[in-house]
């Protein structure tokens, strides 16, 4: 049932900004997604070489769910939280530069490297290896962040066991424009899991 169900912890990227609990842990004003990211990712002491690798999708949801993941999930056990996710544009940003890599003949030169980000659960996948989750997961687009589809999903996941957590994400990247809005919800906490309260988070209330 949902008032059985909390949100743990919290966490918003954007304008190049973390924050955790609605608490500033990493700014850096003025800078490309690039720079700005490869900075969070080096205060937040992650020490996980393959981001460097990842396309901007991935890696603004990998920094979001690190903050909220690495001090829950516990080695050697089994850490059933599934990942629900939803987005805007899909993997539109890195589907374009594959796009224009192809286009030209003259300049022909697709990458395995870019291709294999355009899919957008791409970024589920690089958080599952990271955190060592064998769990549900699930990528959708909506034209806007529905508060309403995250609540009653996660509630099926638990209400049936398929998940003990359920890591939400709000994760949108194109042309420079981003948001990732990601919660764990869990059964013990402050914040009664609604819609309601989660509307809020994402606006940042």
């Amino acid at each position: 049932m949902a008032e059985d169900k909390y949100i743990s912890g919290y966490c918003l990227i954007e304008n190049n900004r973390v924050a955790l609990n609605s608490q500033t842990v990493f700014e850096a004003p003025g800078l490309p997604f690039v720079d700005f990211a490869k900075q969070a990712y080096q205060h937040a002491e992650t020490g996980y070489a393959k981001f460097f690798k990842m396309d901007n999708l991935s890696k603004l949801a990998f920094l979001a769910a690190d903050m909220l993941l690495k001090k829950e999930v516990k080695e050697g056990e089994e850490n059933n939280i599934a990942l629900l996710f939803a987005n805007k544009s899909s993997s539109l940003d890195t589907d374009v530069k594959h796009q224009e890599s192809i286009t030209d003949r003259e300049n022909y030169f697709p990458s395995p490297a870019v291709f294999v980000y355009t899919l957008p659960n791409i970024c589920m996948g690089e958080i599952s290896i990271r955190h060592k989750l064998y769990t549900e997961n699930s990528f959708f687009i909506f034209a806007q962040f529905n508060a309403g589809f995250f609540a009653n999903y996660t509630d099926i996941l638990m209400d049936t066991g398929k998940a003990e957590k359920v890591l939400c994400g709000w994760v949108e990247y194109y042309k420079d424009n981003y948001k990732a809005f990601m919660y764990l919800v869990s059964d013990s906490g402050t914040i009664a899991h609604t819609q309601q309260n989660i509307q809020k988070l994402y606006t940042g209330q």
